[in-house]
């Protein structure tokens, strides 16, 4: 990375890292502010969200001036309404969006209004069911990697009886959807399909509900510190199944809570594995990461990155108006780290899923089983 794009990368930072108002700035540059959940529930993963953004737009094309700050819309659908129309005030040509399924569906009323891209890795599959055409999701939404952990779930691990705990928000019931669906694509019946609030601490009466119902597989579908949670204590009860989670369990942040033992027999889905990179370009990407936020990417971050780097490149080519970005990311398709990425003509821009796999010996996982091009369940 050039020095002057890391000089830009610092000067967010310590600037807008929560919600720091940019000057004043010369026409010429375009803004795109970046509304993500650094606090609250989700703030693992949306710091790894914020992270993505941020190296993105260090790693901007020759030429573009970017305005990019940063608002922390905590875990609240108001405070991120709030976010977004005071971003109005940037005369923004998108909006990287957060992740949180319930802020997204608050604010997609808001996009369609004034007319502004929303560049989101939200995997909530509703936010692409509504029509709009001002949403792009750079992440596979529930509809894709359920599929990829049902299918897995079926045909490798040949279980039967799988118990489906989901968090009990927009995210949870979305993924409980799809996860049932999927699953009764392949003949099977979840023996338990439960929710649980996002302030629950204890998870024992709900895997005693699992073992009890007979299941041979536990399917989570939880926020990062409820799948290290449940994760954990079905190790301390020896319940002996199999885990495989929804995408929280494959990031580095979820895994760095877990001792290695405790992982063992526990896969995750995920759109994609930074930290086991199989080209130059997420070598680039990870080493990047690495230096400048001294930590691990998860899937997360390289997703985001991948998204603010298509809606770079559609700027350098030449869209400089919301409405011209948005066409490009209609109709464009683009060649990130992770994946190509080409809209469905809903806004889905991801359709490949991997199952990563942990051995109890370290928190690196395995790349077990990589689906792509997978046709979304409706």
């Amino acid at each position: 990375m050039a020095q002057s794009s890391r000089s830009l990368l610092a000067a967010a930072f310590a600037a807008a890292l929560l919600c720091g108002a940019a000057a004043p700035a010369p026409a010429a540059e375009l803004a795109i502010p970046i509304l993500v959940p650094v606090t609250g529930f989700l703030s693992l993963e949306g710091q790894s969200q914020r992270n993505g953004a941020l190296l993105a737009m260090a790693d901007a094309p020759p030429g573009l001036a970017i305005r990019h700050p940063v608002a922390d819309t905590g875990v609240s659908p108001a405070v991120a309404v709030n976010a977004f129309e005071k971003a109005l005030g940037e005369k923004p040509v998108a909006v990287i969006a957060p992740m949180l399924g319930t802020e997204m569906l608050a604010l997609l009323p808001l996009a369609l209004e004034n007319k502004v891209p929303l560049v989101t890795i939200s995997g909530t599959a509703k936010i692409t069911e509504l029509g709009n055409p001002w949403i792009f999701r750079f992440f596979p939404g529930d509809n894709v990697v359920k599929l990829a952990q049902a299918r897995y779930i079926a045909e490798v691990l040949g279980a039967k009886h799988p118990a489906i705990i989901a968090q009990s928000d927009a995210y949870g019931q979305s993924g409980q959807h799809y996860l049932e669906a999927a699953f009764a694509d392949l003949g099977i019946k979840p023996v338990l399909s439960e929710t649980v609030d996002v302030e629950v601490k204890d998870l024992l009466p709900v895997l005693s509900k699992a073992r009890a119902a007979g299941a041979d597989v536990l399917v989570p579908h939880l926020h990062a510190p409820a799948t290290a949670l449940l994760v954990k204590q079905a190790s301390a009860l020896g319940l002996g199944l199999p885990i495989v989670s929804g995408s929280a369990m494959a990031t580095p942040s979820t895994a760095a809570l877990l001792d290695p033992a405790e992982l063992k027999g526990v896969c995750a889905e995920s759109a994609s594995a930074p930290i086991l990179p199989t080209a130059p370009a997420g070598e680039r990407f990870l080493a990047e990461y690495r230096k400048t936020f001294g930590g691990e990417p998860d899937t997360y971050a390289l997703a985001q990155y991948d998204g603010a780097m298509m809606l770079l490149d559609a700027i350098a080519a030449g869209a400089r108006t919301p409405a011209a970005i948005r066409e490009a990311l209609a109709t464009r398709s683009y060649r990130g780290i992770a994946m190509t990425y080409r809209s469905d003509g809903a806004g889905n821009m991801a359709h490949s899923a991997l199952i990563l796999c942990y051995d109890g010996t370290s928190r690196k996982p395995r790349i077990a089983r990589r689906y792509d091009d997978i046709v979304a369940l409706k």
